[in-house]
């Protein structure tokens, strides 16, 4: 891996990058280490380590993946072997699912899980459909057999959902009933030997429409069984949802922090979206989506934060995603370059 002095791009976006102050800066920063493993293996000490930036990568080799909704028009245009070809020459490790032929036409799940092989990728997860008033669509609540066949045959460890619970409404027993369901898909990914999980957008982290002090997405973590329902947290929605959802309907501070809700529970919290936004409170999310590395969350501290829980190195995976790049595969490579170039005890 080049130094950021060795490489003009790569210097250019840590110049770019600013750093956000949350909440709960003080609780990471007591979570944050200088004491590398790399350190302790070349007989420097962790001082010298922090000061020169050559710990240990903070993205754990075999943990970086990307969801490939991001390159969903590369798919389209050049298929998913040359897309895989391109991710592995990046360096990533995994991908994660949004659909098995995202509009390449007819392919088998056995000639995707052979692509995967050849080019030394593993498929992490899958993105389906929560429920549809269409019996014979493709969602867990339709066709639940189907969705963990397909999952169990492209030997994927999670499948889960980036619908929101919405299904009954935005009441606190909406969200309930919806949590009931999501427990029973949990348990049959769990007798499979997989994991079901959620991914959230910003508005999960709004308010009850009959209990406008809940907070839905507590409703969701209270009432799902945490070793049957596993989240995704999207951080930059997690941080728009911060901006947008700080205040209560009548105006009274609700502040939260999305990082303390992982720490809370590392283990609920197998993946990660990484994707990174710039603040501009001139837009209605309040950040403006960029690629990794460009913008004003700070990963360095997210990812080492994580990283000191039990098993934050070894459970945890990072899916890169942008909803709309410019330019899909130099998103991907960029981001991935950046997210590579983070060391613990480091600077940047």
């Amino acid at each position: 891996m080049k130094r950021a002095q060795d490489n003009p791009e790569l210097a250019e976006t840590l110049r770019r990058r600013r750093f956000l102050g949350v909440a709960a800066g003080a609780t990471a920063a007591g979570l944050l280490g200088t004491g590398t493993a790399a350190a302790a293996q070349t007989g420097t000490t962790t001082a010298a380590s922090a000061q020169n930036g050559r710990g240990g990568p903070l993205v754990p080799r075999g943990h970086l993946g990307i969801q490939l909704y991001t390159l969903r028009d590369q798919v389209q245009s050049i298929g998913f072997a040359g897309v895989f070809e391109e991710l592995a020459r990046y360096g990533y490790d995994q991908v994660e699912f949004a659909g098995y032929t995202q509009g390449t036409g007819d392919i088998t799940l056995a000639q995707l899980k052979r692509l995967m092989r050849d080019n030394g990728l593993r498929g992490i997860g899958s993105h389906v459909g929560y429920y549809s008033d269409d019996p014979k669509a493709y969602t867990f609540a339709t066709n639940l057999t189907q969705v963990l066949d397909d999952a169990e045959a492209l030997g994927l460890p999670h499948v889960g959902t980036a619908s929101g619970p919405w299904r009954y409404g935005s009441t606190v027993d909406g969200w309930k009933r919806c949590a009931e369901e999501f427990n029973t898909y949990g348990a049959a990914a769990k007798a499979r030997g997989m994991k079901f999980y959620q991914h959230n957008h910003a508005e999960e982290f709004s308010f009850a429409t009959d209990r406008p002090d809940v907070r839905l997405y507590d409703v969701l973590l209270a009432e799902t069984d945490p070793e049957l329902v596993h989240l995704e947290m999207d951080i930059y929605w997690a941080y728009v949802a911060q901006y947008r959802f700080g205040r209560k309907a009548d105006g009274s501070p609700a502040p939260f922090e999305p990082l303390n809700y992982v720490l809370r529970a590392p283990h609920r919290y197998p993946l990660f979206h990484v994707k990174d936004g710039e603040h501009d409170e001139t837009v209605p999310d309040g950040y403006r989506m960029v690629d990794v590395g460009d913008g004003d969350i700070d990963y360095r501290r997210f990812l080492s934060a994580v990283g000191k829980t039990h098993g934050g190195r070894r459970d945890h995976h990072w899916m890169v995603e942008h909803d709309q790049p410019a330019d899909s595969l130099t998103t991907a490579r960029r981001s991935a370059r950046y997210l590579r170039s983070l060391r613990c005890g480091g600077r940047g």
